[in-house]
Order: C-alpha cells, then sequence, then structure tokens
C-alpha cells in the first residue's frame, strides 16, 4: 500500500542522517502517526540489513507494531544522485508524495538540484535543503533562482534547525506573550545584547567541511542571525508562514556591520594545543585534514546595528568558538541602568536578562535591597526553567516539512540576506585587515574581546 509521503533522504549514508535526521524524525514518529515511507541513498553500498538496521536503532521510541512496518518499508537504493538517470529512478521509487532531504555539502546540493530542473518532478515534491544555502550572496540567489524553476517557494524548505528548538523558539513566547517583557524591549530600555554560541568540542572529525567554513560562516551567517530576527522582529499577531517569516526579513534587511566598517567591528582567531576536561587536543592548524594556510578561524566575533527606530544606536553581538573552556549558549539583554536614588547604596551594576539557547532556562538579574542593610543595593538573579520538548530538534523541523508547514524554514530572502550581512567581514579577512588571533584550547579566548564595538 503506498504511503501519502516519502522521505527520501541523499546523502543518507553520511554522519547528519545516521547522527542527527534518522534520530529527530524518530521522536516525531514516536509523538505523531505520520503516513511515510523512509528511503535512502547515497555513494556508498550500505546493504539492506545496514541501512534498517540503523533506522530501527533511531525509530525505538515508536511503538510496535508501528515501528516494524516503518523498518520494513524501508529501503537504501545505492545512487549517484547527481546522474539524471539515477536520480529519475530515485523519485520512481517513491510511492507517496517525494520529500527530498539534501544531507549533502553545498557544492553537491547545488549540482543534484541543477540535475533536477531537467528531470520529471512529481506534483506536490518538497525540497529540504541543509545550510549553508549557497557560499555567497550571489551563489545564494543563483540557487534561489534555480529551486524556483523546479517547484513553487513554498515547497522549499531551507533547513536551520536552530528553528526547531523549542529553546529557541521560546524568544517568541518569552517576548510576545508577556506584559512585563515587550513594553521594555526597546533600545530606550536596552543597552546591547550579546547572543553567544560557544562550545567546548573542537574539530571532532569534521574537517572536510569547517575548514572551509569556519566560526563565521557555520554558525554566525545562519544561525545566530536567526536567534537575532526573533529578537529584535516587532510584535507580531499570530506565528505562520507568512507573518513570521515577513518580520525576520524585515529586521535582517536592516541589519549591517557596527559603523559600516567590518574591520572594526570584527574578530576572529583559532585555537592552539590545551586541554579540556582532561582531554589534550592538538592545534586546530595540526587537526587531521586541516590546511593551515587557509587560515580559518574557530572563534569569530561580529558587532552589528539594526537601522530601525526600535533599536538604533543599540550594539547587537555575535559571537561563536570551538575549543572553549566553558559552554555558553545564551542570548541576553543587558539594560541601562536606572537612574541613582538617593539613600540607597552599592547599585552591583547594570541589570540583565538571559535566555539559553540549551536548555531553555530564562535568568534575570534583578537589583533590589539588600539581604542585610535595607539601604544597601544588591543584585539577584532569578531563574525559570523550561521543560525539553517532546522532539529533538530535526524532528520539530520534519513535522513542518511533512506537514506542508514551511514556518520554520528560512525564505530565500532571508537566506540572501544573512550572506549580505556578513560579507564585508569575509572580505576585510580575505584581505587580512583583521589578525587571526590566536588562544589555547580549553580557555575563555583571547584576552580583551568584549561586547562593546571598536
Amino acid at each position: 500500500m503506498a504511503a501519502s509521503e516519502t522521505l527520501l533522504i541523499l546523502g543518507a549514508d553520511g554522519d547528519l542522517t545516521k547522527r542527527l535526521l534518522l534520530p529527530g524524525l524518530g521522536t516525531l514518529l514516536a509523538a505523531h502517526d505520520e503516513d511515510l515511507e523512509v528511503i535512502g541513498s547515497g555513494l556508498h553500498d550500505l546493504g539492506e540489513a545496514e541501512w534498517r538496521d540503523l533506522v530501527r536503532a533511531a525509530f525505538e521510541a515508536v511503538l510496535e507494531p508501528r515501528r516494524s512496518e516503518l523498518v520494513s518499508s524501508s529501503r537504501y537504493v545505492r545512487a549517484d544522485a547527481t546522474d539524471p538517470d539515477a536520480l529519475a529512478r530515485l523519485l520512481a521509487e517513491c510511492t507517496g508524495v517525494p520529500v527530498v532531504f539534501f544531507a549533502l555539502p553545498p557544492a553537491v546540493t547545488a549540482e543534484v538540484c541543477a540535475v533536477l530542473e531537467h528531470v520529471p518532478v512529481p506534483e506536490g515534491t518538497r525540497l529540504a535543503l541543509e545550510k549553508p544555502f549557497g557560499v555567497d550572496r550571489d551563489s545564494a540567489r543563483r540557487l534561489n533562482e534555480l529551486l524556483a524553476r523546479i517547484v513553487p517557494e513554498r515547497q522549499v524548505y531551507r533547513i536551520d534547525h536552530f528553528l526547531g528548538r523549542a529553546t529557541v523558539l521560546n524568544i517568541l513566547g518569552t517576548r510576545f506573550a508577556n506584559r512585563m517583557i515587550e513594553p521594555i524591549w526597546h533600545g530606550g530600555v536596552i543597552d546591547r545584547f550579546e547572543i553567544v554560541y560557544d562550545e567546548t568540542l573542537a574539530l571532532e572529525g569534521r574537517a572536510g567541511y569547517y575548514d572551509g567554513a569556519g566560526a563565521l560562516v557555520d554558525m554566525i551567517q545562519s544561525h545566530l542571525l536567526v536567534v537575532l530576527a526573533l529578537l529584535a522582529m516587532d510584535p507580531i499577531d499570530r506565528v505562520d508562514e507568512v507573518v513570521l517569516r515577513d518580520a525576520m526579513a524585515r529586521v535582517l534587511r536592516d541589519t549591517a556591520v557596527w559603523g559600516g566598517d567590518a574591520a572594526a567591528a570584527s574578530r576572529r582567531a583559532r585555537y592552539t594545543a590545551g586541554s579540556i576536561d582532561g582531554r589534550r587536543l592538538p592545534a586546530y592548524a595540526d587537526e587531521e585534514g586541516v590546511d593551515p594556510a587557509r587560515r580559518t578561524e574557530t572563534l569569530a566575533q561580529v558587532v552589528v546595528a539594526i537601522d530601525t527606530e526600535r533599536w538604533r544606536g543599540v550594539p547587537f553581538l555575535l559571537r561563536s568558538g570551538k575549543a572553549l573552556g566553558r559552554g555558553r549558549k545564551v542570548a541576553r539583554a543587558v539594560f541601562r541602568p536606572a537612574e541613582p536614588i538617593e539613600g540607597l547604596a552599592g547599585r552591583p551594576g547594570a541589570d540583565w536578562m538571559e535566555l539559553d539557547l540549551s536548555s531553555g532556562e530564562v535568568e534575570i538579574g534583578l537589583t533590589m535591597n539588600g539581604g542585610g542593610d535595607p539601604f544597601e543595593l544588591e543584585q539577584t538573579t532569578l531563574v525559570a526553567h523550561q521543560v525539553p520538548g517532546a522532539l529533538l530538534p530535526y524532528g520539530e523541523v520534519l513535522r513542518g516539512i511533512l506537514g506542508d508547514d514551511p514556518t520554520l524554514s528560512i525564505r530565500g530572502d532571508v537566506a540572501e540576506e544573512c550572506w549580505r550581512i556578513v560579507e564585508p567581514v569575509l572580505a576585510a579577512w580575505r584581505k587580512d585587515q583583521v589578525p587571526l588571533e590566536e588562544y589555547e584550547a580549553g580557555s575563555d579566548g583571547p584576552a580583551g574581546w568584549s561586547a562593546t564595538p571598536g
């Protein structure tokens, strides 16, 4: 019996499918009874038994007999998707409406799409592409034009799994569902923002991709600009594919590097040898698969400005790095200090609000009377915990794709704007206008990096 949809995974023999995509799909299928078949395809000959073992392990949470049905209907086809005949045969294998997931490097994805333009595509076919979308603004625009010749924009799903994180989407609820927050969410009250995604993980065998991308493209150009858009958008009256994505696009169109000076507004560094949690790490330049001559950064920092009435003059610092001594994945708003009150002493500093992008926890640093002397001020931290989402990030993203709802996918114009924002920084770095600093693996990064521009 034909399924209503077929998830066709190109690059199913890769790490992304095993580590993120199939487990995420497993959480979705455990919570929702999707009428689905799964077909994997890649260049390596996994064999039917190996593929089904992989699917069975990822679908562990799916109850029987549904789990066995899904596994038995799933299959793996060895094929080169850049070959027109092979790609046509793969589409013909789909018993339901094809949902083609490109778990492939960006260059290969573009090559497959160029072939797909000349292959008969079944009605309703949806295309799901992994970031980065292109390698610069021009290539992103060309890719968007190519995709538009294959299927309508609404059937294109540009995947940024950050938009599938309940912890990131918590920004919307925290901002717009509370009268305490939205009235103060502007530059008259907020002094600056810090959006930080520091990891203790190092390269972890990803040199093939990472050494050609670096921290700026891997994290800031995509994920952190998405977080910025959610933090800085104007209030919306509903969350859907049009209203939410329009609001994100408006913010990003008004975003540029601070002061128009990419060299002054950015910093870069890469890690040297060091230790993290007792584990000795080599210098990034000595990691297997790394070309030191590329001077790829493992820590990037950019300050941007948003030229709107709400945020004009407020710096937004975006930072992400690897092999750091502590993981810190937060969006933090730092408030302007209140006017001093005569008779109350010891103001501890600026108040702040921080959203943890991993746990969803919300913390507020609040100034109040001291516990000992009521005329002495101190700062107390208030903490709110979030219940973890039922679905893994890729499960949430796939729910939108399989449910024909592109709300949590990146629209084509947004992808191009993200490239436009970082291109001046990339150009300055290529000209060596910004020094490549160094930091010891396991440290907090180079000394002197701060949230203030310039």
